[in-house]
């Protein structure tokens, strides 16, 4: 299956926004941590702004990036939204709640915890109504959202928008799930042509298992392991001009998506 790209967003420590880290990615420049992003997520309405969590910013804040980037309509892309535990914070606050005697639970927080909090304030923020896909597949969601989301743009040949995220988890229950730092990536995937200019070609195969890929830098090599969502790291550095040019992501153990990148010209088009 052949998918061209036509925006990407991104966000993470140090990574701020995808035309701000494409020297870091394409290893001109070491990755280094920064200041915790605070994202603005500019394209919600300020009353759900305000009521909105970390998650739903970061995860908007990129998707946000991505479909400007690609000069399209929100109201007229579909979406897939993957994320490994969605909102973590959420689910945290309420399981505190819940532990005290008093255990009234507020609406806000209630309304915000389910794992589609972000693909519905995407629609809310967009007054979209294009069909939505919220997913999770645990340390392979992102591979799990590509799949999907290339799916859909050969099923129904229209761009889709793939947005993967998750948030660092509080303690206690990073004990059981250690993640560290916040990443957020976006892409517009649509039916590749002549005229596109980052196409990748998928495939999906058999695999025995092990890791699959290795990043020269290390800062970015461990980030890509502490993050779900920044398993989309190998293919940021391909398409930002790294080395690599085939990507591999591990899906449920005994698969990998094999991932060719033909060009790798990052789409700049805006309205």
């Amino acid at each position: 299956m052949n998918v061209a790209i036509h925006g990407i967003g991104l966000l993470a420590s140090g990574l701020l926004g995808w035309e701000a880290s494409r020297e870091i990615l394409s290893g001109v420049r070491p990755y280094q941590q920064g200041a915790l992003p605070d994202p603005e997520a500019a394209i919600l309405p300020p009353n759900e702004r305000r009521r909105s969590s970390d998650c739903v910013r970061w995860a908007l804040q990129v998707a946000q990036e991505a479909i400007e980037q690609a000069g399209l309509d929100p109201r007229e892309v579909p979406t897939v939204f993957a994320s490994s535990g969605g909102e973590m914070g959420v689910f945290d606050q309420l399981c505190r709640v819940l532990a005290t005697e008093d255990r009234r639970v507020s609406p806000t927080l209630f309304h915000q915890s389910v794992h589609n909090t972000a693909a519905g304030y995407w629609g809310i923020a967009t007054a979209g109504q294009q069909s939505s896909t919220a997913l999770s597949c645990y340390d392979d969601s992102f591979a799990a959202g590509w799949l999907e989301a290339v799916a859909m743009v050969g099923a129904e040949q229209r761009p889709v928008l793939l947005v993967a995220y998750d948030m660092a988890v509080p303690a206690p229950l990073y004990e059981a799930r250690p993640i560290t730092e916040g990443f957020a990536v976006a892409f517009v995937l649509a039916p590749a042509s002549d005229g596109s200019t980052v196409r990748v070609l998928m495939r999906l195969e058999q695999t025995i298992g092990g890791e699959s890929v290795f990043l020269q830098d290390q800062a970015l090599q461990r980030l890509r392991l502490e993050n779900p969502a920044a398993r989309s790291l190998p293919l940021l550095c391909a398409i930002a001009g790294a080395a690599l040019q085939t990507v591999r992501l591990d899906l449920l153990d005994s698969q990998q998506l094999i991932l060719t990148i033909e060009s790798c010209r990052p789409s700049t088009r805006t309205n």
